[in-house]
């Protein structure tokens, strides 16, 4: 028989990874779909994925339901919702990034009605979603985890579970606090080399094939810089209730919001300039007086 799964978001995110689940069923799964915008529902019907009229249909229907949404007021409101006509022993999965605080509010709302809820927020934005590569960061209950991995698995190069409730999250955030330390790293060693006349872009291609690579370097060119204030101050908060000490993540809270994607552009492709802190960096020959 087999397992109904329901996807409550189907944008970019949400549409590809309910695609890849159509895809890779092999008659595994029934998959439907809710969105309030009825273009993404046109789109996915296309992709194979079933629409539902309302939130209340897929999950009445539905034994593992993927959120994916971007803010925690709006998972808490799915949750909440779903689980007032929810099947028992459904899971609910979170895959936004969230406050670990967040997604056990959830898992308490969920409990009263009997479904389970487990944290795999995703890495690899966009380009995961379309190519099935996305990494799941998952926790929560070993039983609820096993019953969900198969689905997240579709869409996944890998779903581990690190721990309990929350550790998903956790997981993803110490992820997203290497990525913002290597934007800023980056950021600094490449402006060093375009003061001295080295093509920027040149530099990180040569970077990419050095022991000081980072997957960041890589796909550097594609970072929107939207979400570093939200995941640092997830970060920052979860140092802070443990009372670990993390002088230089301090420094990256602080210099993260200060970048925007123009930032990377203009240093990787405008060849007379670069700014940084508020200055302008111009390039001159190495030979060059200064």
């Amino acid at each position: 028989m087999a397992l109904n799964v329901g996807f409550v978001g189907l944008g970019e995110m949400g549409g590809q990874m309910a695609r890849h689940v159509v895809e890779k069923s092999d008659g595994r799964f029934d998959v439907f779909g809710f969105d309030l915008a009825k273009a993404a529902l046109n789109a996915a019907r296309k992709n194979g994925i079933r629409p539902t009229r309302s939130l209340g249909e897929l999950a009445r229907k539905c034994d593992v339901i993927i959120v994916m949404v971007g803010y925690d007021h709006q998972v808490k409101q799915v949750v909440t919702d779903v689980t007032k006509v929810g099947k028992k022993g459904a899971v609910i999965v979170i895959t936004a990034t969230s406050h670990p605080d967040m997604v056990r509010e959830c898992a308490a709302i969920a409990k009263k009605r009997g479904l389970g809820v487990i944290d795999a927020p995703v890495c690899y934005g966009l380009d995961g979603a379309r190519d099935g590569k996305l990494m799941s960061t998952c926790g929560g209950a070993k039983k609820d985890y096993n019953k969900a991995r198969p689905v997240l698995e579709c869409y996944s190069r890998a779903a581990p579970h690190l721990g309990d409730l929350g550790a998903g999250e956790i997981g993803k955030t110490c992820n997203n606090m290497l990525h913002w330390a290597h934007s800023i790293a980056n950021y600094e060693v490449i402006l060093l080399a375009k003061t001295y006349g080295i093509d920027a872009q040149k530099m990180r291609e040569t970077l990419m094939l050095c022991p000081g690579q980072n997957g960041t370097l890589e796909r550097w060119d594609e970072t929107k810089f939207t979400w570093q204030e939200k995941d640092m101050d997830i970060a920052l908060d979860l140092a802070q209730k443990r009372k670990v000490l993390m002088p230089m993540f301090g420094q990256v809270d602080q210099l993260i919001k200060m970048f925007h994607a123009d930032d990377v552009a203009e240093l990787l492709y405008d060849k007379k300039k670069a700014h940084y802190l508020g200055k302008e960096y111009k390039p001159k020959p190495i030979a060059a007086k200064d």
